[in-house]
């Protein structure tokens, strides 16, 4: 296993709308396989969306602050949708096996 701390930590996500997210997955956060360097993450930890996003919202830590908050376990295949969602990632970084989308190609 690898090790993780604040200073490796997967950039911000940004989508063409604006809209925002940190995605991450490694040993110390809510993901499925939980550990560092995976080959594809089936569930990944979402965190401090920029808005509130209504497809993230069942897995949220605390449903009331929906912008200040974790949400744990979220399948790979829902970022993805919400990436989509909101005309397709600009910069940032994923977790393996989370296909990002360029806007052109939407």
């Amino acid at each position: 296993m690898g090790t993780t701390n604040k200073t490796n930590l997967n950039k911000k996500i940004v989508c063409s709308d604006g809209f925002t997210m940190s995605v991450q997955a490694n040993e110390y956060a809510y993901c499925q396989p939980r550990y560092t360097g995976a080959e594809q993450y089936e569930e990944v930890e979402v965190g401090y969306p920029s808005q509130r996003e209504e497809l993230l919202m069942e897995y949220a830590e605390r449903p009331t602050e929906p912008t200040d908050t974790v949400y744990a376990y979220v399948p790979a295949a829902l970022v993805y949708a919400v990436i989509v969602k909101h005309g397709g990632m600009v910069s940032g970084e994923l977790p393996n096996g989370i296909p990002g989308c360029i806007p052109e190609l939407l």
